[in-house]
């Protein structure tokens, strides 16, 4: 079996937008890399398979998600960030500052221009 054909257990997650031969689709290029990340950090024994999937569930089943399930790569987000500041890898204040950050940049930078955090008027 190839690497190709090496499926990880976090593409077989619930819900996960799958392509009609069964890959995942990303509805944004920043989805791909939060789903890339969470592999990674996985593969690297940060967390193990059943505290990401209680994480992922628990964030798909609060009340007030979008009934397209468009939000789902929000909630995968969600979820790593979650348990990442659970597991004091991370910390919520600075996730939040970078989030903002995020969006500031993505509000300052000209359409059909790449985002970057450097396009943040308050960094």
């Amino acid at each position: 079996m190839s690497a190709y054909q090496i499926v990880s257990p976090l593409a077989q997650s619930p819900e996960m937008p799958k392509s009609d031969d069964g890959a995942p689709v990303f509805p944004e290029p920043w989805a791909a890399e939060a789903f890339a990340m969470t592999v990674h950090l996985h593969e690297r024994g940060l967390f193990a398979w059943s505290e990401w999937a209680e994480r992922l569930s628990a964030e798909l089943h609060k009340p007030g998600r979008a009934p397209d399930g468009s939000d789902y790569f929000d909630c995968w987000v969600a979820a790593l960030s979650g348990l990442l500041v659970a597991k004091g890898i991370a910390d919520a204040d600075v996730i939040a500052d970078l989030q903002r950050s995020w969006q500031r940049a993505a509000e300052a930078t000209p359409h059909g221009k790449p985002i970057v955090l450097e396009n943040d008027p308050q960094r």
